[in-house]
């Protein structure tokens, strides 16, 4: 007879176990849950009935078995949190969205380049006529020299 052993295809999903098939973060968190949860458990206990110690024991142990054993997306569960606060409370609640469009973009150049050919010509135009204007000067000018060697 033939065994198969199942190979998960995705080898990053796979962690190292260290013992009781439980990785070392989940045997650090479980063991600080311990720590937290069963002291209370006994301060609760002298103050309130065992059925309202267990309960109060189990939520304050709760956080910590959600650290060790959530995780979504390859993420822990504090990286999540992180996210979470940074999304709702550290980040501006409107960011809109700005878009620039291409064909917008290429009008507002064909209509700067146009603004820019007007100046330039009217530029142009002027220095035309100041250069007529002098042109004119110079002609009258040079006909009043010649008419003076004369």
């Amino acid at each position: 007879m033939a065994s198969y052993v199942s190979v998960p295809r995705d080898l990053t999903k796979v962690k190292s176990k260290l013992a009781f098939n439980l990785t070392k973060r989940q045997i650090i968190c479980f063991s600080v849950a311990a720590l937290i949860g069963v002291p209370s458990f006994f301060l609760i206990k002298q103050i309130a009935p065992i059925n309202t110690a267990v309960m109060c024991m189990m939520l304050i142990m709760m956080p910590m078995f959600f650290l060790a054993l959530y995780e979504k997306n390859g993420e822990p569960l504090e990286v999540i949190i992180q996210h979470f606060i940074k999304a709702i409370i550290v980040r501006p609640k409107e960011r809109p969205y700005k878009t620039d469009n291409y064909y917008a973009a290429l009008e507002r150049l064909a209509k700067a380049q146009k603004e820019i050919k007007k100046i330039t010509e009217g530029g142009k135009a002027v220095d035309k006529s100041r250069k007529a204007v002098q042109k004119g000067k110079e002609t009258v000018r040079h006909s009043g020299k010649s008419s003076q060697k004369r």
